[in-house]
């Protein structure tokens, strides 16, 4: 598995590695229709006048780490600034993803009304609007507010409303069953809410984590049914590899993007980990 490395323009496809660099002027470089699905984990802009960040220098019982004021450049951007950075990236998507193809994006109240909104700029149109209810999530410590729970996740395509030519295996949306789902049962059609605990696997942070590091058994979840063995994932925002990973673990193949080496170092090793043939669902964690 490749390690990651500078792309020059006209380089072809270069599938299963990791990128580093601006997912921006990266995916600038590649041939339109390239991909089947994209896993789009952006930075929420959770830290935008609030200032939190995550700090994992210390243990808080029951919490799953430390919330201290340690800024994170990436995911504290000004409003205008942040809009036109989600219209430079969801516009590369648009030209990558196939019109057979489709996208998943992550997010919060933080961002996803902005997501949505340049989505419909663009004339992109969202299947569902996935609610990811975590019932381990974090709680609140100001006491002032409801403690969040959930995240959403939007699944749209990039073809036409009228053809709506984008894979779904609905079959196997109603055949899955999950063992820590209390809302989805084998045989029946899948439901906009998933109930996916955000624990870990401790194979899953072994090698580090990222302070948005999502579950595997959340993506795999939209794999399965978005997906098809040997399809093209495109994965804008690395992190610490999860999507690359669930896409491995699916018999997909992946091109990703990360601009940290710390992370990119992550997410190799567990690629690494799962070409050695080992699960990342034996046991699980207590950390979130």
């Amino acid at each position: 598995m490749a390690d990651a490395l500078e792309l020059e323009l006209e380089t072809p496809l270069p599938i299963d590695t990791i990128i580093k660099g601006d997912c921006i002027e990266e995916m600038k470089k590649l041939p339109s229709n390239s991909f089947d699905v994209a896993i789009i984990d952006p930075p929420y802009n959770l830290s935008s006048g609030g200032n939190w960040s995550w700090d994992n220098s210390e243990k808080l019982a029951g919490f799953g780490g430390n919330w201290s004021k340690v800024m994170e450049n990436w995911d504290n951007i000004p409003l205008i600034e942040y809009f036109n950075f989600c219209s430079a990236w969801i516009g590369e998507v648009k030209r990558l993803v196939k019109p057979t193809g489709s996208f998943w994006i992550h997010g919060t109240y933080h961002n996803i009304g902005i997501i949505n909104f340049i989505l419909q700029l663009q004339n992109i149109e969202i299947i569902n609007e996935v609610v990811w209810y975590k019932r381990n999530s974090f709680p609140n410590l100001s006491g002032r507010r409801l403690t969040a729970s959930h995240e959403t996740i939007l699944w749209g395509h990039t073809g036409t409303a009228k053809k709506r030519e984008y894979y779904f295996d609905y079959e196997k949306s109603k055949s899955l069953s999950f063992p820590e789902d209390n809302l989805k049962q084998a045989g029946k059609q899948m439901r906009t809410v998933w109930d996916v605990p955000n624990n870990k696997s401790k194979e899953e942070l072994a090698y580090g984590k990222h302070p948005t590091q999502k579950p595997v058994r959340l993506i795999k979840r939209m794999l399965d049914i978005s997906a098809k063995a040997g399809d093209t994932i495109l994965v804008p925002f690395v992190g610490s590899g999860t999507d690359c990973v669930a896409a491995k673990m699916n018999g997909l193949h992946y091109v990703g993007f990360e601009l940290e080496d710390k992370y990119i170092k992550i997410a190799n090793e567990r690629l690494k980990h799962c070409d050695n043939g080992l699960t990342l669902f034996d046991s699980v964690s207590e950390e979130n």
